[in-house]
């Protein structure tokens, strides 16, 4: 698809045709199409055609772009790309128009007597460091933090943890993927010992059935999406939507099944009675291959009021995991969720079929959730009951929202308590960072420090006093907002924000420096399926705009560092990344060579003698299995995966007689996250311009809403105005609302919950209790 700069009007009525034939094509899927973004190419038009990942989800689509006299004017599927096999979604085909916004921001911004003021490059980074300097001496090393992004690049995260806690000495360092994969996170290390999906995309090629739990995949992933359907075409295989709302998901699925929220547990609990039930345990498998464990309950929801963080396993035998789910029959859980015992059944007999390969897929409807991590390790367990695991086809897997959250936050390590290579908390992990960093390990502290809503907690309180914000946009996407953007503004807080655009985050800033943009620098995304893709400089960023990782070098350089941070600025991408391979040699985690990163699209790890692993924990595929047998579980001491008991909890608030309904947040297909960056893409803003709340027709009509009136959601911690949505794309069960996220000028998380798992520490976004009321 072609972007001529200099023929606007062209270009607007191409993305218009391109929009709605992806939209299509990637929501509701049969429609699949390749020739049109070549038939919309101009003729004659000398392209420079360039690889790269995608900007926005992660999926990880490979795409081409076309550059044309220094500007960026065409985006395409990669062909050659094994993720997308050359489609794209609507997001991707317009993901150059997101670099040319009216406002962007090119020079850096100081603010003085409440105004910003323009300033130079150089005399902003000499001020970020010298208050990160003065912060240090008056309030400790602990009282500055950096709070980044899974849109960080790789080298980006790298530098970030290098200089705050290899050099600085703090583990003040956050990412938004907190607020997102966390509970993913925490599934993979309670139940595998090791972090990462052990399957890949090339599942679905293999997959008779795909349970999608809590996942509006036809919105959020559209590309893997459009594969399901794809394959439900070629051989008919079966998709079960499981959800708590109507979407175009469930529209498009094979069945559709609804339940209560937070009551996935006790689902997933009666899935496991009836395998066990019905002898579909696969025997041999699970006592060589995995052990029992049951964890803390009643832990708290991460509120204030107290909670507990850690999760002391305590080993059990299958009996007594057997005798625990007597707890959780179909019919009891029927009462419990609102699923039919016969639909319970229905998807036990999937599972447990030893002829169905099966594949799970979620994402935040899982990960977002007080006990998300429990969800994450109960569908674990159909898995490993059930032997359908870590072989082409069986594959439980976890899809993440942004381009590099795998990349860079859980590989690179980009949260308090990790390192690129292990965790703060181990000396041993410790001793191999301060080795390739050069720093004494002393350095490096062996607490964590604060996980994202404590670090904005503790800016509020005071123990924080510098933050610095890369490549997000958190007063969007904080839960209890108005209480993190309120710290923000107190007295003796000082804020750094790095950015493209002008947002709310931004807002709240005493220094504003412009970032560049994707292709605008050189770089690498990790994707959800351990695939390292690289991205060469393309273009020119605008004005003084400067990468995010020049920027943190620049100051760490300033800050006296000099010596850990050497890299040449033309040459520092490949210097960065050849350092951050030697955290991950070995057969469990090595990386690909750069060389091989830029001949092909990406690579995934382990990349071992030239290979990547498709396909984790087995020994045919996986060249790190080492104990003899047909699987090996590493990640565990013993090599066996723990299959967790773990029981139904509600949710921490509930629906009451003065706030009868659940409110739920969430996204939509023509914007990514906070829209700061879609948003100004002409064609996605005209096709969804503001937020909404959805509301159940009977409910509306009880009410006397319709379409457009103005709806007031009133919750404990405030109230919001939006306009109703009756019958359009989505449609919430009775005594629920759901309402996407995206729009800055109705900022729905002032009045979400800041809640969350306390062993992943991931808020819960997805369940609140709320009063609706028509304006």
């Amino acid at each position: 698809m072609y972007t001529s700069l200099t023929n606007r009007r062209s270009f607007i009525k191409k993305m218009a045709i391109m929009s709605a034939m992806t939209a299509a094509a990637g929501l509701f899927p049969g429609i699949l199409f390749a020739k049109e973004q070549e038939a919309n190419l101009p003729k004659g038009a000398n392209l420079d055609w360039k690889k790269t990942p995608c900007r926005f989800c992660g999926v990880g689509c490979g795409v081409l772009v076309g550059v044309e006299n220094g500007k960026a004017v065409a985006v395409k599927g990669d062909p050659k790309s094994p993720v997308n096999k050359g489609l794209c979604c609507v997001k991707g085909y317009h993901s150059v128009m997101s670099i040319y916004g009216k406002d962007r921001l090119t020079k850096p911004l100081v603010k003085k007597n409440g105004k910003y003021v323009e300033t130079t490059m150089k005399e902003a980074l000499d001020l970020v460091a010298s208050k990160m300097k003065e912060t240090i001496k008056d309030h400790g090393k602990d009282a500055v933090s950096i709070y980044g992004s899974g849109q960080w690049t790789i080298p980006d995260g790298y530098v970030a943890s290098k200089l705050f806690k290899g050099c600085i000495g703090t583990n003040n360092v956050e990412a938004n993927a907190r607020l997102c994969m966390a509970s993913a996170v925490t599934g993979f290390l309670t139940s595998f010992g090791l972090d990462e999906p052990m399957g890949c995309y090339e599942d679905i090629d293999h997959a008779d059935v795909f349970f999608l739990w809590g996942n509006n995949m036809a919105e959020m992933h559209p590309v893997l999406f459009s594969r399901l359907l794809d394959q439900r075409l070629k051989r008919g295989v079966k998709i079960i939507d499981f959800a708590t709302r109507t979407t175009r998901t469930s529209m498009a699925a094979d069945k559709s099944i609804i339940f209560k929220p937070q009551t996935d547990l006790a689902v997933a609990n009666a899935i496991c009675y009836e395998i066990i039930k019905n002898g579909w345990v696969n025997k041999a498998f699970v006592e060589k291959h995995c052990s029992f464990n049951k964890g803390l309950t009643n832990m708290g929801y991460g509120l204030e009021d107290g909670y507990k963080f850690n999760d002391k396993p305590e080993k059990i035998d299958f009996e007594s995991y057997k005798a625990f789910l007597e707890d959780y029959t179909p019919e009891k859980v029927e009462k419990i969720s609102g699923v039919s015992a016969k639909d319970i059944k229905y998807m036990a007999a999937y599972y447990g079929d030893p002829n169905k390969k099966v594949m799970s897929l979620w994402c935040m409807g899982m990960n977002q959730h007080t006990r998300g991590t429990w969800i994450n390790n109960l569908v674990y367990n159909m898995h490993l009951l059930t032997g359908k695991i870590s072989t082409p086809g069986n594959s439980p897997f976890s899809l993440t929202g942004q381009p590099s959250a795998c990349g860079t936050v859980r590989e690179v390590g980009t949260l308090t308590h990790k390192l690129p290579h292990g965790v703060v908390m181990n000396k041993e992990h410790r001793e191999h960072a301060a080795k390739i960093w050069d720093v004494p390990v002393e350095n490096i502290p062996s607490k964590p420090t604060y996980h994202t809503v404590e670090m904005f907690r503790a800016l509020d309180r005071g123990d924080i006093r510098f933050m610095w914000i890369q490549v997000t946009n958190p007063m969007v996407t904080m839960p209890k907002l108005k209480r993190y953007r309120d710290a923000t503004k107190k007295e003796g807080r000082f804020i750094v924000v790095s950015d493209i655009y002008p947002t709310p985050t931004t807002d709240i800033a005493d220094v504003i420096l412009p970032s560049a943009m994707w292709i605008e620098r050189e770089g690498m995304y990790g994707n959800s399926e351990r695939r390292t893709q690289y991205f060469e400089q393309m273009i020119d960023p605008p004005g003084e705009a400067m990468s995010d990782t020049w920027q943190l070098i620049e100051v760490a350089r300033r800050l006296g560092y000099e010596k850990q941070f050497y890299y040449k600025k033309e040459t520092h991408i490949e210097e960065i990344y050849n350092e951050y391979r030697k955290h991950h040699e070995g057969k469990k985690h090595a990386m690909a060579p750069l060389e091989v990163l830029k001949s092909q699209p990406g690579a995934q790890w382990p990349y071992v003698d030239g290979k990547s692993t498709q396909w984790r924990f087995n020994a045919k595929y996986d060249p790190a299995c080492s104990n003899g047998e047909d699987f090996h579980f590493y990640g565990k001491p013993d090599g066996k995966a723990v299959i967790w008991q773990r029981p139904y909890e509600p949710a921490p608030e509930v629906p009451d007689n003065e706030y009868p309904f659940w409110l739920c947040t969430g996204r939509v297909v023509e914007h990514w996250h906070t829209g700061s960056m879609t948003r100004r893409i002409p064609v996605l803003h005209r096709a969804m311009p503001h937020a909404y709340v959805e509301l159940n027709p009977e409910e509306a009509k009880q009410m006397q809403i319709r379409t457009g009136d103005k709806v007031k959601l009133t919750t404990r911690r405030g109230e919001i105005i939006l306009p109703a949505s009756v019958n359009e794309r989505g449609v919430p069960e009775k005594g629920q609302v759901f309402v996407p996220f995206f729009d800055e000028n109705m900022l729905i998380n002032d009045v979400t919950l800041d809640a969350f798992c306390p062993i992943s520490k991931q808020p819960d976004y997805k369940k609140c209790a709320v009063k609706v009321e028509k304006v």
